[in-house]
């Protein structure tokens, strides 16, 4: 047996529709307010700055790329198809020396040569002084 009771007055209750879109925009906003911070990035990262070198402190092997099929490696001239037998007996990563000033798409054509496919790879820029 159900029973139904009769309303008040004989009229029904309506739900105010404004109090669900009052608490949406709420939300939105505080979501809005929190997604959007930006957390700060902490690296322990510390650039070395030197003016010399001398050649002999440099690591090895040592690839300077100068434009995109002009390479030395360790200071004589390399082909990029003969750097794999030249890297063959080389241990450790291989250090990649350019200007700073250099072309990002010279780096990013020469990191996508398989023939540096398998080798670690240490990024080492110069910074021009006295220019």
């Amino acid at each position: 047996m159900s029973m139904n009771l009769p309303s008040r007055d004989g009229r029904r209750v309506q739900v105010d529709p404004s109090l669900a879109i009052v608490n949406i925009v709420l939300l939105l906003i505080f979501y809005f307010l929190l997604a959007g911070q930006e957390r700060p990035v902490e690296t322990p990262l510390d650039l070395a700055t030197t003016t010399t070198l001398s050649p002999e402190s440099l690591p090895s092997p040592m690839l300077e790329l100068r434009g995109p099929e002009d390479w030395l490696l360790d200071g004589a001239p390399v082909r990029p198809e003969m750097l794999p037998a030249a890297l063959a007996q080389a241990q450790g990563p291989v250090h990649l020396l350019m200007d700073r000033n250099a072309p990002s798409s010279l780096l990013v054509s020469v990191l996508r040569r398989p023939e540096l496919a398998g080798h670690e790879i240490r990024l080492v820029t110069m910074k021009d002084v006295g220019r």
